[in-house]
């Protein structure tokens, strides 16, 4: 069953490739949505598919890159609106 969520990372997540990191593991499951820095230092986005690969998403999210420093990852389920057609970095 496809599901989103919309998710907050913080921690050490800005200036270290984070968003970069998010979308190619997005890309590499078959995610679809968007990532951004936030005006409070934390990274946010949202990410719709199978709810197993956003499990396991979510799951990446968490350990993040070599140079982050995940400090926490809300996320908050939202209903499938099948909108997006690829998952992108917004600035």
């Amino acid at each position: 069953m496809d599901t989103a969520t919309v998710f907050r990372v913080s921690g050490k997540v800005q200036g270290v490739g984070f968003r970069f990191f998010v979308s190619s593991t997005a890309v590499q499951l078959g995610l679809t949505g968007w990532v951004k820095n936030h005006s409070d230092g934390s990274v946010v986005g949202l990410a719709e598919g199978e709810h197993g690969l956003i499990v396991s998403f979510l799951k990446e999210l968490k350990v993040g890159n070599r140079w982050s420093q995940v400090e926490g990852v809300e996320n908050h389920p939202q209903n499938y609106s099948g909108d997006f057609k690829s998952f992108e970095i917004r600035y």
